[in-house]
C-alpha cells in the first residue's frame, strides 16, 4: 500500500509520455508519408513529361524526313535549314528523354532508346547524308532504306511508349496505395486520440486550404494583378507592393501605367474595400475596365463616372466600394489631368516640398455623383507619388498611425528616383511597424526627367 501513490504517479507520468511518444511517431509517419507521396508525384510528372517528349520526338523525326523529301523535289536550300533545325531539336529532346529513363532507372527503356538513337543516326548517315549531297541520285533506293529505318524506329518507339506507360501506371497505383494507407492511419488516430486527432486534422485541412488558395490565386491572377512599369518618354516609373497577409501574395490593391497613345499615358491606383481572393479578382476587372474606358474617353472624371456605373452593375455587392485615382499624363507637355474618387493618398513632390492632391469625388460603388477633374503642369524632377491606405494607416509599434503628415514626411525624405522612392517607402513602413503590416500597401511613383518649367 505504501507503493500505491508512487505507482499512481508513475502511471500518470507514463500515460502522457506514451501519448507524446505515440503522437510523435504519428506525426513523423505523416510527414514521411507526405514526403513519399510528393516523391511519387514528382516521378509521375517526370514520366509524363517524357511521354510528351517521346511524341515530340516522333514529330521531329517526321519533320526531318519531310524536309529531306522537300529538298529532293525542289532543291531549295530552305529545306536543308529546316532539316538541320529539326535534327537539333530532335537531339535535344532525345537527351531529355534519356536523362529521365536514366534517373527513373528504366533499364529496358534505356536500352530501347539507345537502339532508337542508333537507328536515327544510321538513317542520317545512310539516307539523309546522301540525299543532302546528291538529291537526284538513287532516290528509289534511298526511299526504301528510309522506310526500313522508319519501321524499325516506329516499333522501338512503341515499345518505349509502353514501358513509360507501364511505369506511370505503377506509380499511380503506388500513389493510390499510399493515399489509402494515409486514410487508414488517419482513421486510427481519430479513434485513438479523439479530440487531439480532430485538432490535428483541422489544422492540416486549414493549411491545405491556404496552400490551395494561394496556388489557385497565383495561377489565375499573377499575370493580371501585377502591373508592369511601362516606360514613359522623359519619365521614370517605379512601383512596389507589400501584402499584409503572410500566406497570400495578392490583395485588393491595384496600380497600372498604360500607354494610350504616343504621348498620352493612363496612370491608375485603386484600393478595394474587401480583402482576400474576392478582392484580388476585382483588381483584374478594375485594371482592364479602366484601360478600356480610357481608350475611348480622355477626361478622368468621365472615366470614373462610367466605371462607377459599370462597377455597381457588375459586382452587385453593396458592401464593396473602391477608392481610385485616375490620371492622364501628356508626356509632350507634361500636363497631368486627374480625378480622385475618395483616394486621398496622392501626392506631388516638388523639390523638398510634398503636397497632397485634392479628392475630386466620392468613393466608387457608393453613389452616382459627378466627379471633378484637376490639372497639374509638371516640372523637371517633379514626382507624382500614389499609394493605397496601407501607407497612411501604417502604425508604429506603439500603435500610433502615420497619417497624411507622416506619409508626406517619408516621401520628402526618400530618394530622388522613382523606383528608389517606392522601395524606400516599403522598407520604411515595414521598419515602422516591426515587419507587421495591418493593410496591403501599393506604391506607384512617376518622376519627370525632362519637363517644362511652368508653375503648377
Amino acid at each position: 500500500m505504501k507503493n500505491a501513490p508512487l505507482s499512481h504517479v508513475t502511471a500518470t507520468l507514463l500515460l502522457p509520455a506514451f501519448l507524446v511518444v505515440t503522437l510523435g511517431l504519428a506525426v513523423l509517419g505523416a510527414f514521411q508519408t507526405r514526403a513519399q507521396i510528393s516523391e511519387t508525384f514528382a516521378r509521375q510528372t517526370q514520366i509524363q513529361q517524357a511521354q510528351i517528349a517521346l511524341e515530340e520526338l516522333l514529330r521531329l523525326q517526321i519533320d526531318e524526313e519531310n524536309s529531306l523529301r522537300g529538298y529532293s523535289l525542289t532543291h531549295d536550300p530552305f529545306y536543308v535549314s529546316e532539316y538541320r533545325m529539326a535534327a537539333n531539336e530532335y537531339d535535344t529532346t532525345e537527351d531529355s528523354i534519356r536523362q529521365t529513363v536514366r534517373e527513373q532507372n528504366l533499364a529496358g527503356a534505356q536500352q530501347m532508346l539507345a537502339n532508337y538513337t542508333r537507328f536515327q543516326q544510321e538513317w542520317r548517315t545512310n539516307v539523309a547524308a546522301p540525299l543532302l549531297s546528291h538529291p537526284n541520285e538513287q532516290l528509289d533506293a534511298l526511299d526504301k532504306r528510309n522506310k526500313l529505318y522508319s519501321d524499325y524506329e516506329t516499333r522501338t518507339v512503341a515499345a518505349i511508349r509502353e514501358a513509360l506507360a507501364s511505369t506511370n501506371e505503377l506509380l499511380q497505383h503506388s500513389t493510390q496505395m499510399q493515399l489509402d494507407r494515409t486514410s487508414y492511419v488517419r482513421a486510427f488516430w481519430l479513434l485513438a486520440f479523439g479530440l487531439l486527432a480532430i485538432f490535428l486534422n483541422a489544422y492540416r485541412s486549414r493549411l491545405y486550404r491556404e496552400l490551395e488558395q494561394e496556388r489557385t490565386t497565383t495561377e489565375i491572377l499573377q499575370r493580371v494583378f501585377r502591373s508592369e512599369s511601362t516606360p514613359l518618354p522623359h519619365c521614370e516609373v517605379g512601383s512596389a507592393y507589400l501584402s499584409a497577409s503572410s500566406h497570400l501574395a495578392v490583395g485588393g490593391d491595384v496600380f497600372d501605367v498604360y500607354r494610350l497613345s504616343d504621348h498620352l499615358a493612363l496612370i491608375l491606383i485603386a484600393d478595394i474595400s474587401g480583402k482576400g481572393v474576392d478582392a484580388a479578382v476585382l483588381t483584374a476587372f478594375i485594371k482592364f475596365m479602366i484601360r478600356a474606358i480610357a481608350l475611348r474617353l480622355r477626361d478622368p472624371s468621365a472615366i470614373l463616372a462610367e466605371f462607377n456605373i459599370a462597377f455597381s452593375k457588375a459586382v452587385g455587392n453593396p458592401y464593396l466600394f473602391v477608392s481610385m485615382f485616375v490620371g492622364i499624363l501628356d508626356t509632350d507637355t507634361f500636363r497631368l489631368e486627374y480625378a480622385s474618387a475618395g483616394h486621398d493618398s496622392a501626392y506631388l513632390r516638388r523639390s523638398e516640398v510634398v503636397r497632397q492632391l485634392a479628392v475630386t469625388g466620392p468613393l466608387l460603388g457608393v453613389m452616382e455623383e459627378p466627379y471633378g477633374t484637376e490639372a497639374l503642369e509638371l516640372r523637371r524632377d517633379d514626382m507624382l507619388v500614389l499609394a493605397t491606405d496601407g501607407l497612411t494607416e501604417a502604425r508604429d509599434r506603439g500603435g500610433r498611425q502615420l497619417n497624411d503628415e507622416g506619409a508626406m514626411a517619408l516621401i520628402a525624405q526618400s530618394g530622388p528616383h522613382a523606383q528608389e522612392l517606392a522601395d524606400q517607402l516599403i522598407a520604411k513602413v515595414r521598419k515602422l511597424g516591426g515587419n507587421r503590416l495591418r493593410d496591403d500597401l501599393a506604391i506607384l511613383a512617376v518622376r519627370v526627367v525632362d519637363g517644362t518649367a511652368t508653375d503648377a
